[in-house]
């Protein structure tokens, strides 16, 4: 038995090691999307030296990403004092790293599964290490691996693997009549630091209860405990019942639109069942050109049958959750794998008004679609009674499949073009992906520079998005620049802009538009003032500002564009919206005052007055 063992540990680090070979060519590859607000453009990981006050900074500092996300947020921090900046290849380099260690762990937490089910040790010895490298090479996993503020999710699934994998051996434990109490709180302990990463980590007892309902059944060696567990369970399932019907479906839940999106809560719903559908797709059929990146250009369903593949979906849905019900005895492992995958989703395909998709969101629930699988290939081996080695013969080829796909997957990621051309390709009508190319393609030429190279390629890539995505406005909004910057705008570039400033559903990405335009404008772009000015009035009328951002567009109107006039009406908006006793009022009446507007400066004093007078107890 020990030789077993240290053979099987021989084989899933070997797993580990070769989990991270096929990621290694989108190391180049710059930051992306969301990366610029977390980690680019995020001072609070930017750390100059290893010490505990600047740690506790990074941790307690506010995140764009999420106020629970603390692990991850350090480890960004530890990866920038690294690299001594915002080095791409470090993040990654880290990342691929935690998913070779996940691999590993993901092994032993299958090879877990397999000895409950009562495979023999022989074999789990080499199945579990194939299933986690399985689940590790997938080409799905290079979004998860290779953008690098994804670390939120797969540290967070390595906490929830090691969870998984104590409460496993805990219950292994108390059905061989030992306590399992330390396996116990090594499960409470791994959960709580997966719940430190990322709020999704909130569903792990969703997967402790799946693993009861088909491999441990609630069996112990006393009775009494087995009798505590399944109360235990059947209490926090009604709690957690009454807590999503009475609190989480009621804030959650829109008539109409969320902000900034332009589907529904009952919308949202419908859609996931499609998107789950997409999900399961890209992990049977795993083609490169099925996982575009980019999933802006995915449109709600409306209705059951808006469109007509919306009610297939949801029936093919709950015919697998039937299946997996019906079989949770006899084929306890595709069960499981299936509860698994629907449980990923309990949270990200839910009443929270997130994104229709991202490919990020199965990490965790791949194990559960590549542990169903995998049961469902046993079963069809053992069905035609083959040999073993005929087992071995047809898994080897399946995962060089894999690994050829992700390797073609991840080389699109070596640089900010390559990714762009693969996605425009992949999605043609994604906003964000012909903006990617670009914008890529104005960079690349060197900016906002005279005779830019490559303006013409980037002009004919926004040319093509604006068109490809026609609620789109960032598209447009950089075509205006880049035409600016070669002398060739139009006033039907402009009023293609405006026209859709005034009609589009403003989402978070139309929202920030005019920021394309304000933002080259500053690096030397001579974009028209007065219909910048227009631009941004109307996106102030039509979008929910916060005080720091209208204070921001505030300013920029009175310093770049030397509009104090016109900067007074953000100005306003902010100090309306921040705290009663907030010291902006006075700083800006100040600075007023230095430029010679003591008028303006009066104006500020007033409405900052009357703000305090209104929030004051008895105030009017």
């Amino acid at each position: 038995m020990h030789a077993i063992r240290d053979r099987f540990l021989l084989l899933s680090l070997i797993a580990g090691l070769l989990a991270g070979l096929p990621f290694l060519p989108g190391f180049p590859g710059d930051f992306v999307f969301d990366d610029f607000p977390n980690i680019v453009n995020n001072p609070a990981i930017q750390v100059t030296q290893l010490d505990a006050d600047s740690l506790a900074k990074a941790a307690l500092s506010p995140q764009p990403s999420g106020s629970l996300r603390t692990l991850p947020t350090l480890s960004f921090a530890v990866d920038y004092w690294r690299a001594g900046g915002t080095d791409p290849a470090t993040f990654k380099a880290t990342n691929v790293l935690l998913h070779c260690l996940t691999t590993c762990a993901m092994a032993w937490l299958f090879r877990s599964l397999l000895l409950v089910a009562g495979i023999p040790a022989r074999r789990a010895r080499w199945l579990a290490p194939s299933l986690a490298l399985a689940w590790a090479i997938h080409p799905l996993q290079v979004s998860s691996v290779l953008y690098v503020v994804q670390r939120i999710q797969t540290l967070a699934t390595f906490f929830v693997v090691l969870a998984l994998l104590a409460y496993v051996q805990a219950r292994v434990a108390q059905v061989e009549g030992r306590s399992g109490r330390t396996g116990m709180l090594m499960a409470l302990l791994a959960w709580a630091l997966a719940m430190g990463c990322k709020e999704d980590s909130i569903l792990f007892p969703a997967y402790a209860l799946a693993l009861e309902l088909t491999l441990l059944r609630f069996r112990a060696a006393n009775a009494s405990t087995g009798s505590r567990l399944r109360k235990a369970y059947l209490a926090a399932s009604v709690t957690a019942a009454t807590a999503y019907f009475l609190l989480i479906l009621p804030h959650f839940w829109q008539w109409g639109a969320y902000p900034n999106r332009d589907f529904s809560t009952l919308e949202r719903l419908l859609t996931q069942a499609r998107v789950l559908c997409m999900y399961l797709w890209q992990i049977v059929l795993p083609l490169p050109s099925h996982m575009p990146f980019y999933y802006d250009w995915l449109q709600p369903s409306r209705g059951l049958l808006q469109p007509w593949t919306t009610l297939p979906s949801m029936l093919l849905l709950a015919g697998l959750l039937a299946l997996a019900l019906a079989q949770r005895v006899r084929h306890p492992l595709l069960a499981l794998g299936i509860l698994w995958f629907l449980s990923a989703h309990l949270v990200a395909s839910n009443v929270i008004g997130l994104e229709l998709a991202f490919e990020h969101r199965n990490h965790f629930g791949l194990a559960g679609g590549v542990l169903a699988i995998g049961s469902l290939l046993a079963q069809t081996v053992r069905g035609l009674r083959l040999q073993q080695n005929v087992g071995i013969a047809i898994a080897v080829p399946l995962l060089a499949v894999l690994a050829g796909a992700t390797l073609m997957r991840a080389w699109s990621w070596q640089d900010r073009l390559s990714l762009a051309h693969t996605v425009t390709r992949y999605a043609p009508l994604s906003a964000r992906a012909w903006v990617q190319l670009c914008a890529g393609e104005y960079e690349t030429g060197g900016g906002a520079v005279k005779d830019n190279p490559r303006i013409d390629a980037a002009i004919d890539a926004c040319t093509k998005g604006t068109f490809a995505a026609p609620g789109s406005l960032n598209n447009p909004a950089l075509l205006v620049v880049l035409k600016t910057l070669k002398g060739s705008v139009s006033q039907a570039d402009w009023g293609l802009f405006q026209r859709r400033l005034e009609t589009v559903h403003m989402s978070l990405d139309n929202c920030r538009s005019p920021q394309i335009l304000s933002y080259n404008h500053r690096q030397g772009v001579a974009v028209d003032k007065r219909r910048l000015l227009q631009a941004l009035d109307t996106m102030a009328r039509r979008c929910e500002q916060k005080p720091f951002e209208a204070a921001s567009i505030g300013y920029f109107v009175m310093n770049d564009l030397a509009e104090p006039d016109s900067a007074i009406p953000y100005f306003v908006r902010a100090i309306r919206s921040a705290p009663p006793n907030d010291p902006f009022p006075g700083q800006l009446a100040s600075e007023l005052r230095g430029i010679g507007r003591p008028d303006l400066a009066g104006q500020i004093e007033r409405i900052a007055s009357a703000r305090r007078m209104a929030s004051s107890p008895g105030g009017f």
